[in-house]
């Protein structure tokens, strides 16, 4: 399981957004995100690049702690 740190999340609005834009990565399974400890949690079915997960929160609209 790979934790990241995200900042930026206020609501639950944010979390569906970084756990939709975490689902959408192929590769990536079991997405938890929680608010309170402004991280996400995620399994990996195969490799996957940690850049491009950085990048697809980005453009989501949030920031990498």
């Amino acid at each position: 399981m790979k934790t990241i740190k995200i900042k930026g999340m206020t609501c639950n609005h944010c979390v569906m957004a970084v756990t939709k834009t975490l689902k959408e990565i192929d590769g990536i399974t079991n997405v938890k995100v929680d608010l309170q400890k402004a991280e996400a949690t995620f399994d990996e079915a195969r490799a996957v690049d940690m850049e491009v997960v950085k990048e697809r929160i980005r453009k989501a609209g949030y920031d990498i702690a």
